[in-house]
């Protein structure tokens, strides 16, 4: 989904081609996924000439709002203070990811 956004939109040849340069990973892995990301409603297709384009169907902001819940209630039963802790518990928050925390509660607090 990265690439799609960040190109607005691509060929499952051009997905590959920049995944291939952060990692080993085989073409038919990513038209899988892009297949299964389109038959989420997260892209759309278009036939350019003999390649399928793809595009997706809403911004960054929603789709990852939406991942996120998703994840939190399939893996942490909908708390996401389970998510909370285990990324403190890895050292996974800076400090100013922490701090950052603490303001958004406080905010609510009030």
């Amino acid at each position: 989904m990265k690439v799609v956004w960040l190109r607005e939109k691509a060929t499952v040849r051009e997905v590959y081609e920049s995944l291939r340069e952060q990692r080993p990973i085989a073409y038919t892995t990513v038209m899988t996924m892009m297949k299964i990301l389109e038959e989420k409603n997260y892209l759309k297709t278009s036939r350019v000439e003999r390649a399928y384009v793809y595009r997706p169907t809403r911004p960054r902001h929603q789709v990852v709002g939406q991942m996120v819940t998703d994840f939190v209630d399939r893996v942490f039963d909908g708390a996401a203070t389970g998510l909370l802790v285990h990324l403190a518990k890895d050292n996974r928050l800076s400090r100013d990811e922490q701090q950052n925390i603490r303001r958004i509660i406080e905010e609510m607090d009030e």
